[in-house]
């Protein structure tokens, strides 16, 4: 499944919203490429087309299909049906989309498998942080958004498509899981399109769609503490990343960094991982994957993953070491990591 290619698509600056889909040649059959936006990232597509025309018209789907996941599933958005969810479900069964309904059993599903690691109401305790003004619950309010905290209090009912909540203080943020969702709807979109060269970015989830016209894509890894600077470049086709890091959304206080993923189990930022990128056949499961491997450590999330066929991790821990699963040991191209500081 795995193979080498060119380096992922550069992130434009925050403030550009979008950049208008060009040919990367003037004639038939080119490179092109458009970043947007949406869902609070950066969303890029690069495709080879042989025609502009249908090309154009590939791009435009896979981001009109991004605008849409994001009307459903953003908790920023008061229209939102994951909104009316939080909303309601503790009052009493909330009825579902069949979308909705789906993604909330294969969470539930990823839950179980890693008793609580991933977890999408860990949000009762999300939303009490601000990182961009470094505010964090006091210890009287992490002890209370904690009891609300449990995938068993998001009670689904797949025959009558309803989900509720059990405890009054349970809410539920999708995050970066429907961002794999995006990943996965991105690349049938592309398929359906006839497209069969393309890598497709959301935030830390991204999948490549065959090779890079006779090489294979080249996704790196960045090191989490020194930017612009890799510790792996991985040789790819035909694969979903998902990587979750501690160093995007976060602030120090005290010696101590506080970051957005969050121990169910605790309600802290775990400490003992940098970095956890997950490969697989799916966005969902290894974006679910990376912030369970993120979660339990890499002991007990090398397991995990070595349990699973067809999915592999490379994990930075908090002294700066590499550590990978069995199948990439032979394919990883690795850069030694800067020493936590």
């Amino acid at each position: 499944m795995f193979g080498f290619a060119r380096p992922s698509l550069p992130q434009t600056a925050p403030q550009q919203a979008m950049r208008s889909a060009v040919p990367a040649q003037a004639a038939q059959g080119a490179w092109m490429q458009r970043e947007e936006a949406i869902m609070g990232t950066a969303i890029a597509v690069e495709l080879w087309a042989e025609d502009h025309t249908a090309g154009e018209a590939a791009i435009s789907a896979v981001m009109a299909e991004m605008h849409r996941i994001d009307h459903a599933m953003s908790p920023h958005k008061a229209t939102s049906e994951l909104s009316r969810i939080n909303r309601e479900a503790a009052a009493g069964p909330v009825a579902l989309g069949a979308e909705m309904l789906e993604l909330l059993a294969r969470a539930e599903r990823f839950a179980k498998i890693t008793e609580g690691a991933f977890d999408i109401s860990y949000a009762a305790i999300g939303r009490l942080y601000d990182y961009r003004l470094r505010l964090r619950p006091s210890a009287a309010e992490l002890a209370a958004a904690q009891a609300a905290v449990g995938y068993r209090h998001v009670q689904l009912d797949l025959l009558a498509k309803t989900v509720r909540f059990t405890h009054p203080g349970t809410c539920i943020d999708l995050g970066g899981f429907a961002k794999g969702h995006a990943v996965d709807q991105a690349a049938a979109i592309l398929r359906s399109h006839g497209i069969r060269h393309a890598h497709f970015s959301a935030g830390g989830d991204s999948r490549v769609i065959g090779d890079r016209r006779g090489r294979p894509w080249s996704i790196g890894i960045r090191d989490p503490r020194r930017p612009g600077e890799l510790v792996a470049v991985l040789p790819l086709q035909d694969t979903s990343v998902s990587t979750s890091g501690d160093y995007e959304r976060c602030f120090v206080e005290n010696g101590v960094r506080y970051h957005h993923l969050i121990d169910p189990s605790s309600g802290r930022s775990p400490d003992a991982v940098c970095s956890v990128t997950v490969l697989g056949e799916d966005g969902l499961t290894t974006e679910a994957l990376s912030k369970a491997v993120f979660v339990r450590g890499v002991e007990q999330g090398m397991r995990l993953i070595d349990s699973y066929v067809g999915v592999d991790a490379i994990v930075v821990d908090a002294a700066g070491q590499l550590h990978y699963s069995r199948g990439l040991q032979a394919a990883v191209n690795v850069h030694p990591p800067a020493p936590t500081r």
